[in-house]
């Protein structure tokens, strides 16, 4: 992976991939499959600069498996590979 270095609370996630045959069956078709909501987190900043200045920790660290919202983020390409930079705050829970 490219070395990325994500600022203040942003979050780097692979997506995981999802199943690509229905349970009946059915193989779904990359342009008909919903993108996957859940990932590994592979890289994370320093934390959120809060109000007073001090800055606050981030709760997910690398290797992390989180859910993450369906629209959350910006999809970048590194060295072929897709990554999505999220807001520590768009992460809904890590799985685990």
């Amino acid at each position: 992976m490219s070395n990325i270095k994500p600022l203040y609370d942003r979050v780097v996630i692979k997506r995981t991939e999802e199943e690509k045959v229905s349970a009946g069956g059915i193989v779904i078709p990359d342009s008909a499959a919903e993108k996957p909501i859940k990932g590994t987190v592979i890289a994370v900043g320093e934390g959120k600069v809060l109000d007073n200045g001090s800055v606050r920790a981030p709760k997910v660290k690398v290797g992390d498996q989180v859910l993450f919202g369906k629209y959350a983020g910006t999809e970048v390409k590194l060295d072929g590979t897709e990554y999505l930079v999220v807001k520590e705050d768009d992460i809904f829970a890590v799985l685990g």
